[in-house]
């Protein structure tokens, strides 16, 4: 082979690598395991995650562009600290994207967008297997592409990176808990019931729904 083929070989180890790390991280996160508000050196998180720095500085900077934690120039990164007050703005803010978009997408839907929004059940299916298994980063990686892909049958791409970073940060710190406090049941079965509204062309009870279920973002029940 080329030099040309050997730097791609290469190239393709160095994204295995970042990804693992990444997904590695992510789990730390969500999990907990990287304390909010604490600072954490990409050496420090190199050695503790069996990598070299780069990878875990590159996956790292991919987490700050999505909110998840902070750059501390020369130092490495903070976990980013989600207040009560912050939930409640980015509560407010899904709620008045995510509830009439989603209600158009079901008062509005054509056969196509039928067709993609059965599409989505198997996301709920791996949201189900995730949470048997009590695997977080699986069942946020499902929850975040079934709400991106149902939201971008409206046809709005902004909007999309908009709610899915809103979505990110919101869920960061509040996963494990809605877990332990068994609403996590109640949360998936809340996407199942999107699906039927959306399909039954029922505006009304689908901004019900999501209304509720955005309440989750707070620990409690929303007044729907």
């Amino acid at each position: 082979m080329s030099p040309a083929g050997s730097s791609d070989s290469g190239g393709g180890r160095r994204d295995s690598v970042r990804q693992r790390v990444a997904a590695e991280l992510r789990a730390a996160l969500v999990g907990g395991e990287l304390a909010p508000g604490q600072v954490y050196s990409a050496p420090a998180l190199a050695a503790r995650f069996d990598s070299s720095a780069t990878p875990v500085r590159e996956a790292m900077l991919d987490l700050a562009r999505d909110g998840m934690v902070e750059v501390v120039p020369n130092t490495g990164f903070r976990v980013t600290e989600v207040t009560r007050a912050e939930l409640d703005n980015l509560a407010e803010v899904r709620l008045l994207l995510e509830a009439p978009v989603m209600g158009d997408i079901a008062e509005f839907r054509s056969d196509d967008d039928a067709t993609r929004i059965r599409s989505l059940r198997p996301l709920v299916e791996a949201m189900k297997r995730a949470e048997e298994a009590n695997d977080m980063v699986a069942y946020l990686t499902a929850d975040t592409e079934f709400h991106t892909a149902f939201l971008a049958i409206h046809g709005n791409p902004e909007l999309v990176q908009i709610v899915r970073r809103a979505r990110e940060r919101s869920r960061l710190h509040n996963l494990v808990p809605l877990a332990e406090a068994g609403q996590l049941t109640a949360s998936t079965l809340e996407h199942e019931q999107m699906i039927e509204a959306a399909l039954d062309g029922d505006r009304e009870r689908m901004q019900k729904i999501v209304a509720r279920h955005i309440g989750h973002v707070r620990g409690e029940w929303a007044k729907a």
